[in-house]
């Protein structure tokens, strides 16, 4: 199953635990595929960067590596712009051109939406007790 992952829920499970990290590992342990844009990529660092420089983790950048290495990326080629925060329709985007099923979010801005296409846009808790149960 192909996931797209929105920076508030790798923000959350890197620094804070809960749903967020069971995905988090769950990727990293080859369980699910999650897909991202280099754009994706890009802000993930510079959100997990601006964390750091706030000191609300006693961590390093270097926390992602074995996310990112296991993503897989790809080069969109669709243009959505559906969203009410524009800069959330790359997650869009990169679901639909990777064939992902579900955007995992805590955004309202792209929950609001419920399903775009084939794709749905769930929480991570939603997205756990259905697909990850213990």
């Amino acid at each position: 199953m192909r996931i797209v992952v929105d920076t508030n829920v790798l923000i959350s499970g890197v620094f804070f635990g809960g749903f967020p990290r069971k995905i988090l590992s769950s990727i990293v342990n080859g369980k699910i595929t999650a897909c991202a844009t280099f754009e994706i990529i890009n802000e993930y660092e510079e959100i997990v960067q601006e964390m750091i420089d706030r000191k609300q983790g006693r961590i390093n950048r270097t926390i992602l590596i074995p996310l990112i290495t296991t993503m897989e990326i790809i080069k969109p080629s669709s243009h959505i712009a559906i969203c009410r925060d524009p800069d959330d329709d790359k997650f869009l985007e990169c679901a639909k051109d990777s064939h992902a099923l579900y955007i995992v979010s805590g955004d309202k801005d792209l929950l609001v939406i419920e399903k775009y296409e084939n794709i749905q846009i769930v929480t991570a808790k939603d997205f756990c007790e259905k697909y990850l149960p213990d």
